[in-house]
């Protein structure tokens, strides 16, 4: 159980908590003055004791609040605890949060105190003050950070910099969903205790963009027909500088932040006493919670060339960012680019690797820059030069994409993405990694080498892998136990802890179809076309491999066996990466698996993505992979389709239909059902809308089966229709999927209405009608555009075992290439092979086509 303790507010904490923004939004002081929180607080704990119905934020659990008209106690379904994030205590006194995937004992007294009865409003305000209080803690865990990024937990000052090619589009105009997103960041960060300094540019491009306006407006007809000179660089600065901060400050003030502007020189940094009173100001500034924005004032800058150093002292705003993180103490220098970060070469060739971790004496010399930036005077070069200048000053520094909005907070939270320099990164024992190219190029050459294999001997793989499931089940259920039970003290929720398990007899049944498919009829080489182009000339498409997959999937370790023997039965080499809460699960599987693996083909044939900061490499390999199958919640499937140029196969959500027509059979109906929903619920096959026909709730035959769906312990939940006559809670949205044991009940006129309603609020997976009218199931069986379409069938069918294709590696919603479940044969392609006796073309003279097709017509 989820608890939130209330300790001891102090005479601080009740000034925040009475003046926070949210606070002040919905109460006046009069009336917060008389709640009698602030009264009886001082010395008695409060309890909230809760389990979850979906609540993952505090802010979720505001809402329940709002709805259920409550006081303090809500009791909710333990099932559905946070799945991330796990929100164990907050100690309001001490501001200490503890966020953590394990089982951990709270900071509370261990003397139970009696619950305390508060006023419903009383609580809202108490967890509007607690979830603000969250925001504000600094929500790192150090279990999980990279240990090339363990700085981040002494961070307290940070500057930001930001380039002209983040601020600006590629038309120059400013880009202000990025500006937005980064001021967003900024008050986050700024609410969590950092202290934040901002230094930015696009002056000189947002004035140059508002000068041409202003010139256009007032240009006659001939004005536009001469050519017309570019603008004056100083008189853009003087322009732009004052619209850049207007704007800054505009954005800034709808998120209750006061920002301020400091214009710099280069040389004005020569006068000691400059900087000593630059220091204060800022310094007074960050007290204040005011978030300074440097730029330097190009307006009245004295220096004449761009990349020279006329001064010693900065030439560009990367430069000054570097300057002012030693001169201002900084304890870390955030670089925002409009890449990922440092590349070995250029980032937009595929075989380019972005640096972790730059070592001056390694990189340096081996690292060829291109152009500077398309629109400022920095770029790469600028801001490599100025990290290692301020890295080797004593402050770290991360270059990093400013296009990604919670960047910033992602190097805070020390996550491993861009580059990061530091003056002891020399002395840090770097892990030998592999990267994402060489495994998939590793994968690419062991698949190569299994093509040349005989059938039999792909065959002896397969059935050798089988064995070596069964021979090591009690190791492998051994870690599979592992994972569950940190799953649990991590509070997931029950269907993914469901999809986790690998239950009784599991290990057997994976084996048994892994021989069923080293069984099955060699895929590859088989021949779809045979025509004889010409006397002698003889054409043929034959099937073959697509070449690499990179399959991503959650939870369910039983899918890395699944699409490991897939791969191997289609001759693919295979990346794999799974889910965190399965980890132990994978590895020792994928140990197995490849160690059964003869070294004639070589074990890299599979291979198993431990760190996820190794998914946004794999996905820029489109010359080396080439197919990527997501199989996961519609967040992560989504996700992957808008980060990758490589064809995506799979399906997003598994929203499936049972449509009851008024001819069904009522005993087949409720059988139906049942199996569909509470078969295994957490699977994407199971069914989530019950449609009815209207006649079925006028003769009262819809009660048996909204009856035997509750005594199963189904949950369920009302469309429009479904709500007002069946009394039932009505869905918050017809386009859900539960994955448990739950579903939505709706009545619909007749069997037209049930296919519209497919159409419209379905994912295209799996639907099925119950009917004994022979013409109506051919109606709906035909009209339905799903990938699958049942008549008098569960949609649990829609399974690769139980369509006999061996096993699956996803079922697919798309229309492109494979639909439904995807077994072998969505896995290969074909090429085309012409045998000929010296035919040439030679304008078409002398030869006869015939085009005569030799295979035989079935």
């Amino acid at each position: 159980m989820g608890t939130i303790c209330l300790l001891d507010f102090s005479k601080e904490d009740r000034a925040s908590f009475l003046w926070s923004r949210e606070v002040r939004e919905r109460y006046d002081r009069e009336d917060l003055e008389h709640i009698p929180l602030f009264h009886e607080l001082t010395c008695s704990s409060y309890r909230l004791e809760y389990e979850n119905e979906g609540v993952k934020t505090l802010s979720d659990l505001m809402n329940i609040l709002h709805k259920k008209e409550r006081h303090n106690e809500i009791i909710l379904n333990n099932n559905a605890r946070p799945a991330i994030s796990v929100l164990t205590s907050v100690h309001v006194n001490q501001i200490h949060t503890v966020v953590s995937h394990r089982k951990i004992a709270p900071p509370v007294p261990t003397t139970r105190i009696a619950q305390k009865i508060l006023p419903h409003r009383t609580w809202l305000l108490v967890l509007a003050f607690l979830r603000n209080r969250l925001v504000e803690s600094k929500l790192v865990s150090m279990e999980a950070i990279d240990p090339t990024r363990a700085f981040v937990k002494n961070v307290k000052r940070v500057i930001v910099k930001v380039g002209t090619a983040v601020v600006t589009r590629g038309d120059g105009r400013l880009a202000l969903g990025r500006l937005g997103a980064l001021c967003e960041q900024l008050k986050d960060i700024n609410s969590q205790g950092y202290e934040v300094i901002l230094v930015t540019s696009g002056a000189v491009g947002l004035g140059r963009q508002r000068l041409r306006y202003r010139r256009l407006a007032n240009s006659s007809f001939a004005d536009l027909q001469n050519p017309q000179n570019d603008f004056d660089g100083k008189a853009c600065a003087a322009v732009g500088q004052s619209s850049l901060m207007a704007l800054y400050d505009a954005m800034f003030a709808q998120l209750d932040v006061t920002s301020s502007q400091l214009l710099v020189t280069d040389s004005v940094f020569r006068d000691e006493a400059f900087r000593k009173q630059l220091s204060d100001t800022v310094k007074s500034l960050l007290r204040l919670r005011v978030i300074p924005i440097f730029n330097e004032n190009d307006a009245v800058s004295t220096r004449k060339a761009p990349y020279e150093d006329s001064s010693g002292i900065f030439w560009d705003n990367d430069s000054l960012a570097g300057l002012l993180a030693l001169e201002l103490k900084a304890d870390l220098l955030v670089l925002l680019s409009d890449v990922e970060g440092l590349y070995d070469g250029p980032p937009s060739d595929p075989k380019s690797r972005l640096i972790r971790t730059y070592v001056k004496e390694k990189h340096h010399g081996e690292i060829t820059f291109g152009d500077k930036s398309r629109v400022g005077r920095g770029g790469m070069t600028a801001k490599v030069n100025a990290a290692v200048c301020a890295a080797y000053g004593g402050i770290p520094v991360v270059i990093t994409s400013g296009y990604a909005n919670d960047n910033i907070i992602k190097v805070l939270q020390g996550e491993r993405i861009g580059t990061v320099f530091h003056q002891d990164a020399h002395l840090w024992t770097l892990v030998k990694e592999e990267g994402a190219r060489d495994m998939a190029v590793s994968a690419r050459e062991s698949s190569r080498k299994l093509r040349a294999l005989s059938s039999e001997d792909r065959r002896k793989i397969l059935v050798d892998v089988a064995d070596a499931l069964e021979a090591n089940e009690s190791e492998i259920l051994a870690e599979n136990e592992a994972d569950i039970t940190a799953a649990q003290e991590a509070g997931y929720d029950r269907a993914l802890i469901s999809r986790l398990a690998l239950k009784p007899g599991k290990i057997s049944s994976l084996a048994k179809s892994m021989r069923h498919l080293a069984d099955m009829d060699e895929p590859i080489g088989r021949v779809l076309q045979k025509t004889e182009v010409a006397d002698g000339l003889i054409l043929e498409k034959v099937t073959c491999p697509l070449g690499v997959l990179l399959v991503v999937f959650e939870s369910r370790p039983d899918a890395l066996v699944q699409i490991s023997s897939l791969a191997i039965q289609s001759r693919n080499g295979l990346l794999l990466k799974g889910g965190k809460e399965a980890k132990r699960s994978n590895a020792i599987l994928h140990k197995v698996i490849t160690k059964a693996i003869p070294d004639t083909v070589g074990g890299d044939l599979i291979g198993l993505v431990t760190s996820r900061d190794e998914i946004p490499d794999l996905l820029r390999l489109d010359d080396v992979i080439d197919l990527v199958i997501p199989r996961g919640s519609n967040k992560l499937v989504s996700q992957i389709k808008e980060s990758t140029k490589i064809p995506v196969l799979g399906h997003a959500d598994g929203i499936c239909h049972v449509y009851i027509d008024k001819s069904a059979d009522l005993d087949m109906a409720k059988r139906i059902v049942h199996d569909a929903k509470a078969d295994y619920p957490a699977a994407c096959n199971a069914m989530e809308t019950l449609l009815v026909h209207q006649d079925l709730f006028n003769n009262g035959q819809l009660n048996e089966i909204i009856t035997q769906l509750k005594e199963s312990g189904v949950t369920l939940f009302g469309g429009p229709n479904g709500a007002v006559l069946l009394n039932l809670s009505e869905t918050s949205t017809l386009h859900h999927e539960y994955s448990s044991m739950a579903c939505t009940v709706e009545i619909v006129d007749d069997v037209y209405a049930a296919v519209d309603h497919i159409h419209m609020h379905g994912s295209g997976h799996t639907e099925c009608i119950v009917a004994e009218d022979h013409e109506v199931a051919e109606y709906f069986l035909s009209q339905v555009d799903s990938a699958a379409v049942f008549h008098n069938a569960s949609t649990r069918f829609c399974d690769g075992a139980r369509f006999g294709l061996g096993a699956e590696v996803g079922i697919s919603t798309s229309r492109i290439h494979a639909r439904g479940p995807v077994g072998v044969e969505g896995l290969l392609t074909s090429r085309w092979t012409l045998r000929g006796k010296g035919q040439i073309v030679d304008g078409d003279k002398g030869v006869e086509y015939t085009h005569k097709n030799l295979l035989k017509a079935f």
